[in-house]
């Protein structure tokens, strides 16, 4: 089990980044929460399995179709024991 903080940096607000993350995370179980930010990152925790985990990152890297993905800066941290995924207000 692990918990990974991710900082998406790149043309990621108003393409439907979170939403698409939010069904990509809950289809490999993986729970959560992600926010737009003012500087026009997307900030999101992701946790689960390793493998789970390693592959919502792996989609973080490209995002949905209309997003362009520049960077994805991550930090693993304590599980939380989330429940589900959540889009949270923007921060």
């Amino acid at each position: 089990m692990k918990r990974v903080h991710a900082m998406v940096s790149g043309d990621v607000q108003g393409v439907g980044y979170r939403y698409t993350l939010q069904q990509v995370a809950r289809r490999a179980r993986v729970t959560g929460w992600a926010r737009n930010l003012r500087d026009g990152r997307v900030e999101a925790e992701l946790e689960g399995e390793d493998a789970a985990v390693d592959t919502v990152l792996s989609w973080m890297h490209d995002g949905p179709p209309a997003a362009r993905v520049t960077g994805v800066d991550t930090a693993r941290i304590a599980p939380l024991g989330d429940t589900g995924f959540e889009i949270r207000r923007d921060g």
